[in-house]
């Protein structure tokens, strides 16, 4: 999958005029008005300077006509917006304005591009030069801070000649939706550092490791110790000695990333590398789009389920380029819900479309409740059929104070609920990995890690 592919498209438009009347005063012009008022000074002793001061003011304003007239029309300014690059939710990105003077005029320009807080927290604000007939450009600076698609709107220009003493106003529509995507660099960087160190040694071990596996590889001739179910008959009478089959582990496995998109999810952590808040589900839309890359890269079929109240996101099994491409637009949509997530139906469509043995990956969390929750009593159903690698989402917070040491009353019985709700998900967890499912509860930011470790020790083992 390239990163160019991800690039959202360039928009070009012409400018139109702004406003009833879109032509104006500038600063320049004002100040030329406030110098003719000096005349005043000597009006004290001679009511004559009176009339140079109109004189002053209306050769000013007659400058300032020559100065309009000389403007072009917007409709002679080309402006589009670039992208140099895919968009990533905390990771700085920058627009590039460019701008196509048609006229034998040098232009000095002032844009105000429409952004959303989503992108910065105010407009951007750029002066640019425009020499008579050529392209200028000016980049600034965004930082998305939620995943999806973000509408941007309008640019508004103002724009004079060099003796600045006119003005007139254009707009530009470049409307366009860009889609900002999970964290690339952190998912590009994970995957480049496992797949060259702990993936390639397993992938050479894997290769010398024989009958393990359930996919065959090759025959030889039967030798001692071998069991006879490896036997392979039809080979045996044609050659008329012990042939055996040799097996590897599979290379080529099913693999599901299910994520809970409920209200648990939408928790608010700070994180220190990208210096912004993001949400639990953030973190596991960036360990689920680092697992899919490690997994393709690997040879398995990656599918996705995401769910809240309804099924948000559904991609089928895949592997290679194009299907990473699928999930990655797939991911970047997932958006957190304020209600309970529906465990029941993610859990029931999930085993209606993969009736076979394969991995599944659920990254979710729990309420710590008197009773157990649904969450938990799907994974456990689903280890009937399925290797379940279940990934709780603490709270960072809970971890900090379970970790402190009380210093007033106040403090004491905040730490003794936070170490009751602490004992109970591990009470419920430990539950899970005696009935089979194999559980990891980690904060926001390991999440990753853990997530992306456990699967390599299950390819490793061949546990699948």
């Amino acid at each position: 999958m390239s990163a160019e592919s991800l690039i959202p498209p360039s928009v070009v438009s012409r400018a139109q005029s702004y406003g009833r009347l879109p032509f104006g005063f500038t600063p320049r012009f004002l100040i030329a008005l406030l110098i003719g008022l000096l005349w005043l000074i000597p009006a004290w002793w001679s009511r004559s300077w009176i009339a140079v001061m109109f004189l002053w003011d209306g050769l000013a304003f007659l400058v300032w006509v020559f100065d309009l007239l000389r403007l072009p029309g917007s409709h002679e300014i080309e402006v589009g917006r670039q992208w140099s690059a895919p968009l990533s939710l905390g990771r700085p990105g920058s627009a590039r304005i460019e701008m196509h003077n048609l006229t034998r005029v040098p232009l000095h320009a002032t844009f105000m591009d429409e952004t959303p807080l989503a992108f910065r927290d105010e407009p951007p604000s750029v002066d640019l030069s425009l020499p008579a007939g050529e392209l200028a450009h000016q980049d600034y600076a965004v930082q998305p801070k939620r995943r999806g698609d973000i509408s941007l709107g309008r640019l508004f220009l103002r724009y004079r000649t060099s003796l600045g003493l006119a003005e007139r106003w254009a707009v530009a529509s470049l409307a366009q939706s860009v889609r900002v995507m999970p964290d690339l660099v952190a998912a590009r960087n994970y995957a480049l550092y496992l797949i060259r160190s702990r993936q390639v040694e397993m992938e050479k071990r894997r290769r010398r490791q024989r009958g393990i596996g359930r996919e065959f590889e090759a025959l030889r001739e039967y030798r001692q110790g071998d069991e006879m179910r490896t036997v392979c008959w039809p080979a045996t009478a044609r050659r008329n000695e012990l042939i055996t089959r040799t097996y590897q582990v599979e290379r080529s496995q099913s693999i599901w990333i299910v994520l809970d998109a409920g209200r648990l999810l939408r928790a608010q952590v700070y994180d220190p590398a990208r210096s912004i808040f993001v949400s639990k589900l953030d973190c596991a839309v960036d360990a689920a789009l680092a697992l899919a890359q490690v997994a393709v890269q690997s040879g398995d079929r990656v599918g996705l389920l995401a769910y809240g109240r309804s099924m948000q996101q559904s991609v089928g099994l895949g592997r290679g380029p194009q299907h990473l491409r699928t999930l990655l637009n797939a991911l970047a949509l997932i958006k957190g819900e304020a209600a309970e997530a529906d465990h029941t139906l993610a859990a029931r469509t999930l085993l209606q479309v993969q009736s076979q043995r394969a991995l599944i990956i659920w990254i979710t969390d729990f309420a710590e409740t008197a009773t157990i929750p649904e969450v938990i009593e799907h994974a456990v159903l689903m280890t009937r059929r399925h290797l379940v690698l279940f990934a709780a989402v603490s709270q960072a917070d809970l971890t900090a104070l379970t970790n402190s040491v009380p210093a007033t009353e106040r403090d004491m019985f905040r730490y003794t609920a936070a170490l009751e709700v602490a004992e109970r998900r591990e009470r419920l967890l430990r539950q899970l990995r005696d009935r089979g499912v194999l559980a990891i509860d980690m904060e926001p930011g390991a999440l990753t890690d853990a997530v992306l470790n456990q699967y390599l020790e299950i390819k490793d083992r061949s546990l699948l």
